[in-house]
């Protein structure tokens, strides 16, 4: 996720964007980069931190960026801004053009020269390609053109003023006097306004020194908007309001799950042929493998075999008809990129699933599918969690396609039940004053446990590592066959047992389960979309209705925000638990 901001008024504007871009630090970027006119346009920009970026030019109008790679390695040629052929307008972007190699190459047989990999220049020169003395009507013609999602800012030398776009990606306008702003979140300009306009999809924004107009992508004019006065401090704008980036995140999946489908959806690649897969993975990302594994038997009925990445290492190669799939949200974790080095020499082939274009991990497999969530600030990875649930499913149901083991049919009506994914999840975030009193009868415990089956089963483990890596609470996550095999001798009067009862067919056996704990006088906390389970349980927590394999992204939410609220309670530092990491990058 890409910082943006603009200024156009009568201070320094160096001064004012590299500020700002310092304010939206914590979004995570790889690059930096700032635009300033002042008889030309400027241009400063580098792989690396804000700070590094040195340079003397100076002006009142200019835009700077930070870039979270998603087209195009981290360097110094694809970090923003960019310019047109002839360096007259600038811009800025955010999101994904998905038709940028259509527009790219009808650009390029029209003589424009591009200097980086990334889909966002081909927008200097779209707008370049439209102007003829106007540049609200060529930006306005430039972005009509655009299939995707973006956030956009621009500039050009011979006008004074900035022209904004936003579609599924974040713009907000700060109102000066005699200045004004935009960016893609409030805390880049809190220091010098707190009066706001939040643009929506489908609009435009015209700023000058004095006035903000707003139009749709037809040019017609939008009513002037209210504006809204901002009373955070500049330290919860940056988290939206939320007293945590954990928080904040938890609510970012709806988006994450969107952008990540998108993403995937446009993968042209993902023709396979195998007859075993390994999964590869650390931490949450272990999760989200046996989640992966249990999907991938199913759907294709080939063996899945989990690993550690810290255990892979020991086990014998096995190389025959078999693809290894390496899982890690940074692309950096150790003990993984250890054994995708390991399965490339053994001659495996290899997939990637990472969050973070141009990490290492990329260096040593043969394809990668980016999951596109946008930076992680809080070490408890949440919406990371959930977008590598989605790219597991979606990679199950295109090799499945590919190998002819899912019909034409199947497929359509598997991805079109990925569509719904951010809406199941969205109306599970709506349960969330219900989760926090939950929460609020268990947080005294010193114990609890968490029990699934089948594809839950690795939910549960997640729920359980929620809660003990954020809260500090002793934690267990099992299988709910498996308690009258150990477990259940540690059942006591009112320990909290959250038990995952999807209606499929693990669901009879989850309430003979819930009566063992029961009989035990265990204080049960049932998950489920039947309102018939709340006989079984102290509490039921119903959660929307879902396709079968679909129930783990609506549990895990629930499980999120159960951790989340009961480490609140607890008075824990929640965004960075103690002795953790967020990306573990020694062995």
């Amino acid at each position: 996720m890409c910082g943006i901001v603009g200024y156009i008024g009568f201070r320094s504007a160096k001064e004012v964007l590299l500020k700002s871009l310092k304010r939206l630090e914590y979004r995570g970027y790889d690059s930096a980069g700032v635009a300033i006119v002042n008889g030309k346009i400027n241009i400063a920009k580098k792989k690396g931190y804000i700070d590094s970026l040195e340079f003397g030019f100076d002006g009142t109008l200019g835009i700077g960026h930070t870039r979270w790679a998603t087209h195009g390695v981290p360097e110094d040629r694809n970090a923003h801004p960019f310019l047109d052929c002839k360096g007259d307008i600038a811009i800025v972007h955010n999101g994904i053009i998905e038709n940028y190699m259509v527009l790219k190459e009808e650009l390029v047989n029209r003589g424009h020269k591009f200097t980086s990999d990334t889909d966002s220049e081909v927008i200097a020169h779209l707008i370049e390609e439209y102007y003829q003395g106007d540049f609200k009507e060529a930006f306005l013609k430039a972005v009509r053109e655009l299939k995707g999602s973006f956030a956009i800012v621009a500039i050009n030398k011979n006008e004074r003023k900035i022209m904004a776009a936003k579609k599924d990606s974040p713009l907000v306008i700060g109102v000066g006097d005699h200045e004004n702003f935009v960016a893609s979140d409030i805390p880049a300009f809190l220091e010098y306004t707190n009066r706001v306009i939040v643009m929506k999809d489908g609009e435009i924004s015209e700023l000058t020194d004095d006035i903000v107009h707003f139009y749709d992508f037809n040019g017609r004019n939008i009513e002037k908007k209210n504006v809204e006065i901002i009373n955070w401090s500049i330290e919860d704008a940056e988290k939206s309001g939320y007293p945590h980036f954990m928080l904040k995140e938890i609510f970012e999946q709806p988006r994450a799950l969107d952008s990540t489908l998108h993403s995937l959806l446009s993968r042209n690649d993902m023709d396979f042929d195998f007859e075993r897969v390994t999964i590869v993975a650390c931490g949450t990302s272990y999760h989200a493998g046996l989640v992966g594994k249990y999907l991938i038997e199913e759907l294709l009925q080939i063996p899945v075999d989990v690993y550690y990445a810290s255990e892979y290492r020991y086990r014998p190669d096995v190389v025959e008809d078999s693809l290894a799939i390496f899982i890690t949200q940074s692309g950096e974790t150790a003990d993984t990129i250890a054994a995708a080095r390991k399965a490339k020499v053994s001659g495996n082939e290899t997939l990637a699933i990472t969050n973070v274009v141009g990490s290492s991990i990329t260096s040593y497999v043969d394809r990668v599918l980016y999951t596109n969530a946008g930076p992680e600030i809080g070490v408890a990875a949440t919406k990371t969690f959930t977008a590598q649930l989605l790219a597991l499913e979606y990679f199950a149901i295109r090799a499945g396609e590919s190998m002819g083991k899912l019909s034409v049919s199947q497929v359509r009506n598997f991805i079109n039940s990925l569509r719904k994914i951010p809406l199941y999840v969205e109306n599970t975030l709506n349960l969330n004053d219900i989760i926090e009193k939950e929460a609020k009868k268990i947080y005294k415990n010193k114990d609890m446990f968490f029990i699934g089956r089948s594809m839950n089963y690795p939910i549960a483990l997640e729920g359980a590592l929620k809660m003990k890596e954020i809260s500090y609470i002793h934690a267990e996550g099992y299988p709910a066959g498996e308690l009258k095999h150990g477990p259940l001798a540690l059942i006591e009067e009112g320990i909290p047992v959250i038990a995952l009862v999807p209606e499929d067919i693990t669901y009879d056996k989850m309430l003979s389960n819930i009566k063992e704990v029961s009989a035990r006088n265990a204080y049960v906390i049932g998950v489920s979309s039947n309102m018939d389970v709340g006989k079984y349980v102290d509490t039921l927590i119903k959660v929307p209705e879902t396709e079968l394999y679909l129930s783990p992204f609506v549990n895990v939410v629930v499980l999120q925000l159960l951790a989340y609220h009961a480490a609140r309670l607890l008075g824990r530092d929640i965004d960075k638990p103690r002795n953790l990491a967020k990306s573990v990058t020694v062995e």
